[in-house]
């Protein structure tokens, strides 16, 4: 039995197989939320939807049919699979004002961690020999998550498309680095007495 090496042409074809299609998939997301953002979205909040009922379902099925646990925790299941299962029908009856929240939670919980980072950056500063550096981090995250908050829907939005760009970019350099890998046999060597 031998090794695999790194230099092997079935391996190295593989990683650019992988490396081709990753880049691919990455570019069209990017593509696809760039021109269709708000139909990218509710893709997006309909899987979301999906898994929500899913996840109650196993929920339920733990609390109905599972033998362990107390009384307690199987009506606890129950209720938890319950609220799953609701929850996701309800984003599934309207999935344009579900889209609408799921983008205002996140991008509130994107701006309430900016400015808990910023504190906990303020609390750290005594700690830090950089405290110029420090202090600027901690301002520039607690300012950004106070603007996330002062409009969620929109930075949502811009996140979104921010979003979009960077996966169109990703994509872009992951086809590149599939077409550009070499084997490191067939690649040219410098002459050491140059």
């Amino acid at each position: 039995m031998t090794a695999l090496r790194f230099t092997d042409p079935g391996f190295l074809r593989s990683v650019r197989i992988f490396l081709g299609i990753a880049g691919a998939i990455t570019l069209i997301a990017g593509i696809v939320l760039l021109i269709w953002p708000a139909k990218s979205a509710v893709i997006v909040t309909g899987i979301f939807a999906s898994y929500l009922i899913v996840s109650g379902l196993v929920y339920l099925g733990l609390g109905v049919f599972s033998g362990r646990g107390g009384g307690w925790v199987r009506a606890g299941h129950i209720v938890l699979g319950l609220l799953f299962i609701a929850t996701g029908v309800i984003a599934f009856a309207n999935l344009g004002a579900a889209t609408v929240t799921l983008a205002i939670v996140v991008a509130i919980f994107i701006g309430v961690s900016w400015i808990a980072d910023g504190v906990v950056a303020l609390s750290l500063m005594g700690h830090d020999a950089s405290k110029v550096w420090t202090l600027l981090y901690a301002l520039l995250g607690i300012v950004a998550g106070i603007v996330v908050l002062l409009s969620p829907l929109y930075a949502a939005t811009v996140l979104w498309i921010i979003l979009g760009i960077s996966l169109v970019a990703l994509g872009v350099v992951q086809l590149v680095r599939a077409f550009a890998l070499k084997d490191v046999g067939t690649a040219p060597v410098a002459d050491p007495a140059i």
